[in-house]
């Protein structure tokens, strides 16, 4: 990855908190813990996620970057959605967890020098895991989460019609 692509996807990291706001702000409050189909997550749950993404990522980036032989865990995403029990969860403390994470992670990114973009370690469950990769997994991991709110939203218009 050159360094313009890497400005371009750590711009889009900074930009990720205010896109899922934005497709937030549009979900009827009806439908915030309505699920497409039972083992799809609700709109609620996929804002939870986030945050524990949030916290998880933040942790591996600065892992990749430090350690001399880094080694990233793998967890369930699902099993955890369950066990805490998303919907019991609070919303706006996650949103809130979700803006900080990426507040305090971002100046971080922008420091980098080369040699740590070029930092590579091991992943349980995907195998070799680098910075750069990092930076392609996260900056688009809201976007994505804020398209997969849209989609609910629309299929629970059409549900509900």
């Amino acid at each position: 990855m050159d360094r313009a692509e890497r400005e371009r996807k750590v711009q889009q990291f900074e930009d990720g908190p205010a896109r899922l706001r934005q497709a937030l702000s549009e979900v009827p409050t009806a439908a915030m813990k309505w699920r497409p189909e039972p083992a799809e997550w609700s709109v609620h749950e996929i804002v939870v996620h986030c945050a524990d993404s949030e916290t998880q990522g933040a942790a591996r980036i600065r892992t990749v970057v430090v350690e001399p032989d880094p080694l990233i865990v793998g967890y369930d995403q699902e099993r955890w959605a369950i066990v805490f029990d998303y919907h019991e969860l609070p919303l706006e403390p996650a949103l809130s967890v979700v803006e900080a994470v990426r507040a305090n992670t971002l100046p971080l990114l922008r420091r980098l020098p080369d040699s740590a973009w070029a930092k590579v370690g091991r992943h349980t469950e995907s195998g070799t895991y680098g910075a750069e990769e990092w930076l392609g997994i996260y900056a688009r991991h809201l976007h994505d989460h804020a398209d997969q709110i849209e989609r609910n939203v629309i299929a629970w218009k059409q549900a509900h019609e």
